[in-house]
């Protein structure tokens, strides 16, 4: 197997992945993206009015994720990214099949990620769209060899966890 270069934190909106995957990327020394930085001013438009994307819509937005992946992985620069992954095709397009991308998919249920929505304020996704999320979600299945991990702790727990799961040295925290 190769050596993991790109991490994907995946997981319905209001999952955590955020949160989750900037704290690995900083426990591991990689570069952090967050794949709502991708979305183009449109699709940012329809979700902060409340409307889901369609498949069409998220096209691009994918797309561009699977690209800066792909340049990391040339570059040789380890790196996390977030992005819903929603569905089966999605996450096989933003991993294309290339070793060195590890997928790893954050569990929670409805109930608790609706009460973590209703506390942010800042972001453009609706909780109203939570539903629409849950509905196109496609779990992963085994065959996927996506990573499940419980986000049912502390974010730094969640992070051990995938840190664990994915066999992972860690950097030393400074003294």
């Amino acid at each position: 197997m190769a050596e993991t270069l790109v991490i994907i934190v995946m997981g319905v909106s209001g999952s955590g992945k955020t949160t989750v995957g900037a704290r690995l990327a900083e426990r591991l020394g990689w570069d952090f993206a967050d794949a709502d930085d991708f979305h183009t001013p449109g699709n940012i438009a329809r979700m902060s009015a409340g409307i889901p994307l369609t498949d069409t819509e998220r096209e691009p937005w994918l797309r561009s994720i699977a690209e800066w992946i792909g340049g990391r992985l040339e570059s040789a620069a380890p790196a996390v990214v977030t992005c819903s992954g929603l569905k089966r095709r999605y996450r096989e397009a933003l991993a294309g099949g290339r070793p060195g991308v590890a997928r790893v998919f954050l569990d929670e249920g409805h109930d608790v990620i609706a009460r973590r929505m209703e506390r942010r304020r800042e972001h453009f996704f609706r909780p109203g769209l939570l539903d629409s999320q849950f509905r196109d979600l496609e779990r992963p299945t085994p065959d996927e060899g996506v990573v499940t991990v419980a986000n049912t702790g502390t974010p730094e727990e969640t992070v051990a966890a995938i840190v664990s799961e994915l066999g992972l040295e860690t950097t030393p925290a400074e003294s």
